[in-house]
């Protein structure tokens, strides 16, 4: 894909982060030509939170700063739903908008660079054992996806999209480009979760 280019977007009531899993149950006829025209010419879509709207009906307004999917496995249910199993790949920012008479929202992205790989240090350690932890929990979930244990920017990623915390906040984690200040926020917001929790 070109660093500037035109993709569909799904604005939806979640935050995908790269590398990270999105399941979908999908019904409108708007969605369900996008992802069919996605598989087969092999694309990505959009995906952004919402910034004003809703998920079904209209088209919604999204933020700024999304996550390419792609999708990995499609499901047809026997009550028409399509169901989809997807990764995030890059992050883009969007530049300008457009939405066809059927209400599916085009945009125009530019997909931001990746983030500097950065070691990861061992005040960190415990950080790592803990998204290992997660994942090991989630069952099937992240299975056969990637795993980067000792990789910063994969760690926060993983913690900001299974935070109990509101979505404004995931989506700040999604903007920032530093990878040891989104952990050290997180950080933050695990320790205030904690003494909440011992009160």
């Amino acid at each position: 894909m070109s660093e500037c280019t035109e993709v569909p977007l799904f604005p939806l009531n979640t935050v995908l982060f790269p590398g990270g899993p999105l399941s979908l149950r999908i019904f409108e006829p708007r969605y369900v030509d996008m992802v069919a025209e996605r598989m087969r010419n092999e694309q990505p879509f959009g995906v952004c939170l919402i910034q004003d709207g809703e998920e079904a009906g209209g088209a919604a307004t999204p933020h700024e700063v999304g996550t390419l999917a792609r999708i990995i496995d499609f499901q047809e249910y026997d009550d028409g739903i399509l169901g989809i199993n997807a990764v995030g790949e890059d992050r883009f920012r969007v530049l300008s908008t457009r939405v066809r008479s059927n209400q599916l929202v085009l945009g125009r992205v530019a997909v931001l660079p990746k983030e500097p790989e950065e070691k990861l240090s061992k005040e960190y350690a415990a950080i790592s054992e803990l998204v290992r932890t997660l994942i090991d929990r989630t069952g099937p979930l992240y299975e056969g996806l990637p795993k980067r244990y000792d990789d910063p920017t994969w760690l926060g990623y993983r913690l900001a999209e299974v935070l109990p915390i509101p979505l404004t906040r995931k989506q700040q984690f999604l903007e920032l480009d530093n990878a040891l200040l989104r952990l050290d926020q997180i950080g933050d917001v695990l320790r205030a979760i904690a003494e909440t929790q011992d009160r």
